[in-house]
């Protein structure tokens, strides 16, 4: 990910930030609730929702029926199109988000199905539970030989799944049960019993959350909505627990005061100019009787000034250059909340966000992304043609791309910075734990010994007492939940954007690192076991403060973990990523192993990683 993104508050006159608002609160943001509620209650959602994804085709389809509707006629075309594109964006996640509620569902099903009493397995074996055991010895002796390439739970999980007759089957459950162990005290029907139960509440959970997922219903900018659920509320009785549940989500949540924002998907969509006072300003395809001045902080002026000497470039040579090679690569138009009690487009701030490919501020960079977009075209292209008996649309999108690709080999006047070149043995490791969001090292894989460690206090230096003020507001944050939860109030607590700022911070932190020890490459835990990461820790920390104790040990791994808040490991990753982007460190990804120290971890991710190297240049 070599993109990034940059603001700018949008200053202009009275009307027109009256116009926008107008277009945007009135119209578009009705439009798109529209479209949202029409795509709901289609007759093709389920089953869109079952291949898991509504096609944008079809969001378009009812959006040229809602146009003739004079409630939302008299847009830009660009406003229809970013309608289009946020419904099927927000359609595209609430999907995800159902999908990962069922698969979560379907898991916990299938472990209800493996969680029996030792009594049930030896019954449905036929067998006694020595025997049982026996061949759950045998099988265990199989699995650990391959650990290094699979968990032993994904491994067991596999072969039950496969196992063929009653007593194999039986003795996995009976190691998966008692985590990949043989028990060395006999079941305790009781503490059995309430296990089952904690299982089948988490399932019925599950099945609640599934059932009251709502469907996106867009934004209610007048509280209209809010207002009418009051009203029911306060005059009827709920038919059931499912209706309550609903209209306290509607009363208790935080109603959207703000249009949904302005998509501009196309970087020749803004024309950027000087005024006569020489500020750089901007106006927007179908809004051109509307100019805005650019005001932004003096750290990301120059990417403002780079859009329009780019397009200053393209006009100046007839149009012989491509704005596939323009820096800007996307943009957005949106409100920013602001405090008064003005009209409301003089209260609000209008922003722009506009998203940038570090790779294009350099000669060496744009050529770099020239290469790559030369190869996607001449790919798209010789694909099209390979169909034969092209129609309309088909040849003249071929010769669009033909054009492009003859049009980017016209390089922009840019600065020249050499790319960055690491050394091929070094490479840099990041580990990710609950109470040590990040560990690096820095490994020689000629010798397989790390050359320095860094730690989480020495990543973040001065900034360190940060990191605990911020996991302090998180602690009372939680706690304040908890209590709002209890009484059914609202329980919308902001955050701050703290978190992201440390995020930031330690992701500069290991890229310069990595580039002063010349890391050709940074090498990330895969989080697709990040859950079995952090449970590894919280196990093994209490362990050791507790030897012996099983339930003291479980007591105070409930108390660690809500002492110590779970790290946005995701948006940590994407940080690291961007910072390394900028530079052209390469990023490498690994499962990260579950015990060893924080340092341990991290030197074995590069291992790891420079073997999988190994073994794919053998295949």
């Amino acid at each position: 990910m070599s993109q990034k993104t940059i603001q700018a508050q949008l200053v202009a006159t009275e009307s027109s930030r009256q116009v926008i608002w107008q277009l945007m609160a009135e119209r578009n943001t009705p439009l798109t609730n529209a479209l949202l509620e029409q795509i709901a209650t289609s007759s093709g959602f389920e089953e869109a929702c079952s291949k898991g994804s509504i096609s944008q085709s079809t969001v378009k389809e009812c959006c040229q029926k809602l146009r003739e509707d004079s409630q939302f006629s008299g847009q830009p075309g660009r406003f229809y199109t970013s309608a289009i594109v946020t419904v099927s964006r927000i359609f595209k996640s609430w999907i995800h988000i159902r999908r990962k509620i069922i698969y979560q569902l379907e898991g916990q099903t299938r472990w209800l199905l493996i969680l029996q009493s030792d009594e049930e397995l030896t019954e449905a074996c036929n067998c006694d539970l020595d025997i049982l055991r026996s061949k759950a010895a045998e099988v265990l002796a199989k699995v650990e030989s391959q650990t290094h390439q699979k968990g032993q739970f994904n491994i067991l999980f596999e072969l039950y799944r496969d196992a063929k007759d009653s007593l194999t089957s039986g003795a996995i459950a009976y190691l998966l049960k008692n985590g990949s162990k043989l028990p060395d005290k006999p079941e305790d029907p009781k503490k059995f019993v309430k296990r089952r139960r904690k299982a089948e509440i988490r399932a019925e959970r599950l099945t609640t959350t599934l059932k009251r997922l709502r469907i996106p219903s867009g934004r209610d900018l007048t509280g209209q909505k809010w207002e009418e659920t009051l009203a029911i509320a306060a005059s009827s009785v709920p038919e059931n627990e499912d209706e309550a549940a609903l209209w306290q989500a509607v009363l208790v949540s935080e109603t959207k005061k703000l249009p949904f924002p302005i998509l501009y998907e196309t970087n020749e969509d803004l024309t950027w100019f000087l005024n006569n006072e020489g500020r750089l300003c901007v106006s927007f395809n179908g809004l051109s009787e509307h100019s805005f001045e650019i005001y932004c902080d003096q750290r990301q002026l120059h990417w403002f000034k780079r859009f329009f000497e780019d397009q200053e470039t393209k006009k100046a040579s007839k149009n012989q250059h491509s704005s596939a090679l323009f820096t800007l690569r996307s943009a957005r138009l949106a409100w920013q909340k602001g405090e008064g009690k003005k009209e409301l487009w003089n209260v609000h701030r209008l922003v722009l966000s506009c998203t940038v490919e570090t790779r294009l501020w350099t000669t060496e960079g744009t050529e770099q992304v020239r290469e790559e977009k030369a190869t996607e075209y001449a790919k798209v292209i010789a694909g099209t043609k390979a169909k034969g008996n092209l129609n309309k649309n088909q040849e003249k999108f071929v010769q669009s791309r033909e054009k492009t690709l003859a049009l980017i080999k016209n390089p922009f006047p840019r600065p020249n910075r050499p790319l960055y070149k690491g050394q091929p043995t070094i490479l840099a490791g990041v580990s990710y734990g609950l109470d040590r969001p990040a560990t690096l090292a820095i490994v020689d894989i000629t010798t397989g010994k790390a050359i320095t460690y860094r730690s989480i206090r020495q990543l973040l230096g001065d900034n360190y007492d940060l990191l605990n003020g911020y996991r302090l507001r998180q602690q009372r944050n939680a706690h304040r939940r908890h209590n709002r939860q209890r009484t059914g109030a609202s329980n919308q607590i902001q955050e701050s954007d703290q978190g992201e700022y440390l995020d930031c911070l330690i992701a500069q932190a290991i890229v310069s690192t990595a580039q002063d020890y010349q890391a050709s490459s940074i090498v990330l835990p895969d989080l697709g076991n990040i859950r079995e990461i952090v449970q590894a820790e919280v196990q093994a920390r209490a362990e050791q403060k507790i030897v012996g104790y099983l339930e003291g040990q479980k007591h105070y791994a409930k108390q660690y973990r809500a002492s110590i808040h779970r790290w946005s490991y995701s948006r940590l990753n994407e940080k690291i990523q961007g910072q390394s982007a900028q530079i052209g460190i390469a990023i490498e990804q690994t499962k990260q192993a579950l015990q060893g120290t924080p340092q341990e971890k991290a030197k074995n991710l590069v291992l790891e990683a420079y073997n999988s190297r190994k073994e794919n240049s053998l295949t």
